[in-house]
């Protein structure tokens, strides 16, 4: 699409966005005219390849190198992005990690459950604590607001060999619609995703065990899902394809939150 022609939605914040669901919705958002900034653990190849792709989209892109648990880093972030690419108007709460180990909950230390719920939880909130008071103080007359945490279907699903991650992923619904009764008023739509069974790094240990599950029909759509499909539904949240709506849950589990008999 020639320049002048794409739509200018001010700048994303993307977590966790090197590569997988943030990766793909990076991509996706700097497609629909997003300017992009990623933060992410680890600056690597795939890190270059997404901001690559960034820039063919014809968005500018912001890489940074941190851990959403860095509670102190966030303010600066912040300013950092806003300096060099505009006033943030959309953040995607990605970032997330699983427990180290799968096994019995009644062996879960407090080590793990302190890392998993700093990343998960504690450092999502912050965040979008601080996206928030910045979206509010830069709020501009037509442009769209939006923030999408992205938790898991274990939000809901009970899945005992990784308790602390069902716990912290629980615990994001709530936050979505914490943030989205308190902005409402300041006309900042909130949002919550909850993705299935998408085949990602993060669970490739696990690829036979739910490729066999999903052949069995665990989910209605009987296909792994992939970072792409979260990502084209957390693009639509942000460009107002769900108008008049705010504190929702979207599932893009393929009929995987459907229960059945």
């Amino acid at each position: 699409m020639p320049d002048a022609l794409r739509p200018r939605r001010g700048t994303a914040f993307v977590t966790g966005g090197r590569h997988g669901i943030g990766g793909a919705t990076a991509i996706h958002l700097a497609r629909a005219g997003f300017d992009v900034a990623v933060l992410d653990i680890t600056e690597d190849e795939d890190a270059v390849r997404t901001m690559s792709e960034v820039k063919t989209a014809g968005s500018s892109g912001l890489f940074i190198k941190g851990d959403v648990a860095d509670v102190a880093s966030h303010e600066g972030w912040i300013e950092s992005i806003a300096s060099r690419l505009g006033p943030i108007t959309c953040l995607i709460n990605n970032a997330g990690v699983n427990v180290p180990n799968r096994g019995d909950m009644l062996e879960a230390t407090p080590e793990s459950f302190d890392h998993v719920i700093g990343v998960n939880l504690r450092g999502t909130f912050f965040l979008t604590q601080a996206a928030a008071r910045h979206m509010l103080d830069t709020c501009r007359a037509g442009m769209r607001q939006t923030i999408v945490v992205i938790s898991s279907a274990n939000a809901v699903m009970v899945s005992p060999e990784k308790a602390v991650y069902c716990l912290s992923k629980s615990a994001l619904s709530m936050l979505a619609q914490l943030f989205a009764a308190r902005l409402g008023a300041g006309g900042i739509e909130v949002f919550e995703i909850q993705p299935g069974l998408i085949k990602t790094q993060m669970n490739r240990a696990v690829w036979e065990t739910y490729g066999t599950a999903i052949a069995a029909g665990a989910s209605l759509i009987r296909r792994w899902g992939t970072p792409d499909d979260v990502a084209q539904v957390a693009t639509a949240l942000a460009t107002g394809a769900l108008p008049f709506s705010t504190g929702t849950m979207v599932p893009v589990g393929g009929g995987l939150h459907v229960h059945r008999l």
